[in-house]
């Protein structure tokens, strides 16, 4: 594939799209199955089998626990197990959860610091024999 294509397909992943088609929805990758094809799973906690569009194959790496934008109309024609093609691939996760087509269940949830930092042992070294008395 020429760089320019790889640049293109890398450039059209940066940017979320406006508006999300019906058939459109975001999913989070649970496994590689091999041969370009997926298992992610939907807001709604379903899981389906999905292929890697062409333009994208060789140039983008998919990463478990990343999210995808998958088109479930494009392989509606088709006899076999796959239920839908990945569109687009979710790289400037920051812009993606600003839309407001980004499903609440894919939202980061906050933690609050209610920890003690003199009770943290990190970075410090097991206590020793002599200190345990």
């Amino acid at each position: 594939m020429s760089r320019r294509k790889t640049r293109n397909a890398a450039e059209e992943t940066l940017t979320p799209p406006d508006t999300l088609a019906p058939s459109q929805l975001l999913a989070r990758v649970v496994k590689a199955q091999g041969k370009d094809l997926y298992t992610v799973q939907t807001a709604d906690t379903s899981e389906l089998l999905v292929e890697l569009e062409s333009r994208f194959r060789g140039t983008i790496f998919v990463r478990r626990g990343g999210f995808v934008l998958v088109d479930t109309n494009t392989t509606a024609d088709r006899e076999n197990k796959i239920q839908g093609e990945i569109v687009n691939i979710v790289r400037d996760e920051k812009a993606w959860r600003k839309k407001s087509f980004w499903p609440q269940k894919f939202m980061r949830k906050t933690v609050p610091d209610d920890s003690d930092e003199e009770d943290s042992v990190v970075g410090k070294m097991p206590p020793s024999e002599d200190d345990e008395g």
